[in-house]
């Protein structure tokens, strides 16, 4: 069994999505995309959440070569990580939603676990307007 998945891209553009979805999952705390990246997504972003859980300079450093924007990384460090202190793993959630119309492939989102209470208001928002 190959160590991640290749999801059809080349090696360059399949680790600039990735960058590109664990910034999204930090900053909104949840996205919408298809099941085989959303669980090559957890084991990315549940490593950065490890990092900010040290908040050493290193690690701060490690977390901006990955996470393409500047105030992610702030809110990884002073909102995200220490929500999470006294656990080990396990940050986030992935919940099937069924085949996408059009090619069928099968949908999924990603949550920080405690970012389940943050998506549900959002979505109230929503309905109210």
């Amino acid at each position: 069994m190959p160590a991640n998945r290749k999801l059809g891209r080349t090696s360059a553009h399949r680790k600039a999505m990735l960058r590109g979805l664990v910034t999204l999952l930090l900053e909104n705390g949840q996205v919408e995309t298809t099941l085989t990246r959303a669980k090559e997504v957890r084991s990315v972003a549940e490593k950065m959440i490890t990092l900010g859980k040290k908040n050493t300079l290193a690690s701060r450093r490690s977390a901006f070569g990955y996470i393409t924007k500047r105030e992610v990384v702030t809110k990884l460090f002073n909102e995200i990580a220490p929500k999470y202190e006294g656990r080990n793993g396990g940050y986030t959630q992935i919940f099937k939603m069924g085949p996408r119309r059009g090619d069928a492939a099968e949908m999924a989102i990603i949550r920080l676990v405690d970012g389940a209470v943050k998506a549900a208001e959002a979505t109230e928002e929503k309905t109210e307007a």
